[in-house]
């Protein structure tokens, strides 16, 4: 069942991969019992494709199928049924670089077994890379509401109001994206992204203790940082650690790895530690690593 569009609303034209089949503009339908739409119960994951290949493919489904399974979803669709999904998906509207949305959520109650709902959307890539990514460094603020992520915070669920406000408070000042600061004043990770801070010369972020999301490209970092030989380690962070960084970035899967260059309007002194990596990281996916 799916409820009528209020008058005037108009549905994008695209198409899109729903429980096993393409589909296009209102087709592209979830039922109203399905506890996703009712209730926000849902997992996604984003990933980049360039050429084709969507990077780390594997770690995101890994993440996806994990989730579901600590939050008592019912069992996705197979990973290799999403992957050629993805394929057939990015065919039809004939796209080789994009952003790719994978959602499943816990579907309609009182089936046997329950089956998860699936969709995958496709867009060009240009469009979701922000104004900051584009120029090679960003600019962010401090949300200045306090942050309770909790538990959940660790997954990578569709009930993000708060994060999209923090998004939205970002926009609003002209800014990329907002760092996002518990009410014990705990720096924890952007409105999109994990946060790094580089401080006499060591890589800091904040620990997955904190409830933060262990974001894709936040682990891919990590690794880099190890591969190149850069002190590195997880640790509390606060607003001072903010004040004296030698350099602030963001990670995302979309966005990959983006220096700041402002915070709240104050320059930052540097990002060459923050170039690095993401070298680093366009070489893996240049390799299609």
């Amino acid at each position: 069942m799916t409820l009528p569009l209020p008058p005037g609303a108009r549905v994008p034209a695209r198409t899109v991969w729903v429980n096993g089949r393409l589909v296009r503009g209102e087709e592209a339908a979830l039922s109203v019992f399905d506890r996703g739409a009712r209730d926000g119960g849902g997992l996604f994951e984003t990933l980049r494709v360039e050429r084709g290949r969507p990077f780390a493919w594997e770690r995101h489904v890994e993440r996806l199928v994990l989730a579901a399974a600590e939050l008592g979803f019912p069992v996705p669709p197979a990973p290799a049924g999403l992957r050629g999904a993805l394929d057939e998906l990015l065919a039809a509207l004939a796209l080789a670089d994009a952003v790719v949305r994978i959602t499943i959520t816990r579907g309609i109650a009182g089936g046997r077994p329950t089956r998860a709902g699936a969709w995958l959307e496709a867009e060009p890539l240009a469009g979701r890379l922000w104004p900051g990514t584009r120029r090679g460094a960003a600019d962010a603020i401090v949300s200045p509401t306090p942050f309770s992520p909790g538990w959940l915070g660790r997954y990578k669920t569709t009930s993000r109001l708060a994060w999209d406000l923090a998004r939205e408070q970002a926009r609003a000042a002209g800014a990329d994206e907002a760092l996002l600061v518990s009410p014990a004043g705990h720096v924890l990770e952007g409105a999109a992204s994990n946060v790094f801070v580089v401080r006499d010369d060591e890589v800091l972020t904040p620990p997955l203790a904190d409830d933060v999301l262990p974001g894709v490209t936040r682990a891919l970092a990590l690794e880099l940082c190890a591969e190149l030989h850069l002190r590195h380690r997880e640790l509390p962070l606060v607003r001072e650690h903010l004040r004296w960084a030698g350099e602030i970035f963001v990670t995302n899967s979309v966005q990959q790895i983006l220096p700041l260059v402002r915070l709240d309007g104050r320059e930052l002194p540097g990002r060459d530690t923050a170039l690095r990596l993401l070298a680093a990281y366009r070489a893996r996916v240049e390799a299609g690593a």
